[in-house]
């Protein structure tokens, strides 16, 4: 009697904890979901007559060294511990090289495909990465989706579309179209930039739960790798007036919440899958656009409100939400 007055039954204690872990993971995502959506408003308040003040290639190396820096304090502050008392073997590390060098090239090849097909065109095209991700997954780990899911998929895909459909005709008035083109090399470019994509998150995923170490340690392991070829690809870039050039307080909010998402989309690929992470994207349009709408006074047309319906659904058809 005492025990049920003073904690409970152990089914309601379970229910709790079952109650505190969805709480916690529903977090999670939430603020996945804000990282990703406040990060192209957060780049267009950095803009200078248009342009962007400093080095992308800095910004992507500070933020993978942010990401580094946070794994190793997380690492000494909570997991050292339970680490087991030898080094890691070579083979525990190895696996995460590819995807980190696979994500340091997309960063790259994002940048350049700009000069290759306007900024609508990217963003729709792009959307592929999702079916590509889910072929991935099918074909390394084998994964198969039934019928329901495939849909729910390609209603992502759809929903990207409109939202940047929507995006479009927000920013262009009529007197002003966008003008939609991708050169053949755009074409060969955004069809490798999809493919890498879902290569990198299936790789990262398998490497991620093949593994049974903290999730601390092996973001170490990602982040080194990660830093090594960004840093890399930052020294054969272009010469730059200085890694700092340009660098703002938004700057720094940038490159800290990157760093945390970072973080927040391992735990979600080595917890569920890197399908989830594709949803957090997705959702991610709907904040994009709140933002947008706050500090541009972005005008929202029906088309987004259509993207924002097929996600709802896409959510319901692949996870039975309800």
């Amino acid at each position: 009697m005492l025990l049920l007055e003073e904690g409970g039954s152990p089914g309601v204690l379970a229910a709790r904890v079952r109650m505190r872990e969805r709480l916690r993971w529903g977090l999670l995502l939430l603020l996945s979901v804000f990282a990703y959506g406040s990060h192209a408003p957060l780049l267009a308040l950095c803009r200078v007559d248009g342009a962007l003040p400093f080095s992308t290639s800095s910004v992507v190396l500070a933020t993978e060294l942010t990401k580094l820096g946070a794994s190793a304090t997380l690492l000494l502050a909570r997991d050292w511990p339970s680490l087991p008392p030898s080094a890691p073997p070579l083979s525990a590390v190895l696996p995460f090289a590819l995807p980190a060098a696979l994500y340091a090239l997309n960063n790259n090849l994002a940048v350049h495909m700009q000069g290759w097909m306007d900024p609508v065109t990217f963003q729709v095209l792009g959307n592929l990465k999702i079916m590509a991700t889910a072929v991935a997954r099918w074909l390394l780990l084998r994964q198969p989706l039934p019928a329901r899911r495939w849909a729910a998929l390609a209603l992502l895909v759809v929903s990207g579309a409109c939202h940047a459909g929507a995006v479009n005709r927000a920013r262009g008035g009529p007197e002003e179209p966008v003008r939609l083109y991708i050169t053949p090399l755009g074409a060969a470019a955004i069809a490798l930039y999809c493919s890498i994509s879902g290569l990198a998150a299936t790789l990262t995923e398998h490497a991620l739960k093949s593994q049974p170490l903290p999730l601390s340690l092996q973001n170490l392991f990602l982040y080194s790798f990660g830093a090594i070829a960004n840093l890399a690809a930052y020294l054969a870039g272009p010469p730059t007036a200085g890694f700092f050039q340009g660098f703002s307080p938004v700057v720094g909010v940038i490159i800290a919440s990157q760093a945390l998402n970072g973080l927040l989309t391992s735990a979600i690929m080595k917890h569920d899958s890197s399908i989830t992470r594709l949803f957090v994207i997705s959702c991610s349009m709907l904040v994009n656009a709140g933002l947008s709408v706050l500090l541009f006074h972005l005008r929202l047309t029906p088309l987004f409100f259509l993207a924002a319906c097929l996600i709802c659904f896409a959510i319901h058809l692949y996870y039975r939400v309800r």
